[in-house]
């Protein structure tokens, strides 16, 4: 499985910015798909996470009301629209594909990342 994650960037606290990941190489639409986050000197942390339909979604307690995960099963994509965005925030941002349909199924295959900064 191949992910590709795309949007990352600078932006000032109360700012947006969409992430979005492109996957390849397995049946989408069968498995679940999540963000996670590392901030320097951090563990990687799960942020948002989407069920195979797109039913169901997690959101660690962090980004409740702030960031929306969704998924396009036809274009093969997950975003992660981040709002209200926070020093805190600053992370570099990984895409990873599901083991299972759903999110809290575990995760097998990661993307390379994109960079987020917020400044306050």
């Amino acid at each position: 499985v191949q992910l590709q994650a795309s949007g990352g960037g600078l932006v000032q606290a109360g700012g947006s910015l969409r992430l979005s990941c492109v996957a390849s190489g397995r049946t989408f639409n069968n498995y679940a798909m999540g963000w996670f986050r590392q901030a320097p000197g951090k563990d990687r942390e799960f942020v948002s996470g989407i069920s195979w339909t797109g039913g169901t979604t997690y959101n660690t307690d962090s980004v409740k009301g702030r960031f929306t995960i969704s998924r396009d099963n036809a274009k093969k994509t997950v975003s992660l629209q981040m709002n209200s965005l926070k020093p805190e925030d600053t992370a570099v941002y990984y895409c990873a594909a599901g083991r299972g349909k759903y999110p809290d199924n575990g995760y097998d295959f990661w993307g390379q990342g994109t960079l987020v900064t917020v400044s306050s």
